[in-house]
């Protein structure tokens, strides 16, 4: 759906939200549907075993919570957006480099 420019619902007449609102006018979706075919339904299986949220990696995940350097942090995060990485991926991206250099 396409966002045009327009006033707050508060400040419209009638009229104005009327035609502001007029898509939610229209009957259910679910009146126009129909059954799922088998590649449909194959898909909706391996979703629905999958499970919600970000894919296991390896063992999977635990959250920790630690203290660094407002300066520091500051650095990091400077790193992750010229890396297109989040702050997770870049410290753990970080103790792997430094485990491989210690082991």
């Amino acid at each position: 759906m396409k966002k045009s420019k327009q006033k707050p619902y508060w400040e419209m007449n009638a009229r104005e939200l009327a035609e502001a609102t007029k898509e939610f006018d229209e009957p259910f979706v679910i009146d126009r549907g129909r059954p799922l075919n088998r590649a449909e339904r194959e898909l909706h299986r391996r979703a629905a075993k999958r499970g919600r949220g970000r894919p296991k990696i390896g063992k999977g995940s635990e959250r920790i919570n630690i203290t660094i350097e407002r300066g520091l942090l500051a650095e990091a995060d400077a790193v992750g957006r010229r890396k297109k990485i989040g702050r997770s991926e870049l410290i753990a991206k970080g103790l792997r480099l430094l485990l491989r250099k210690a082991g």
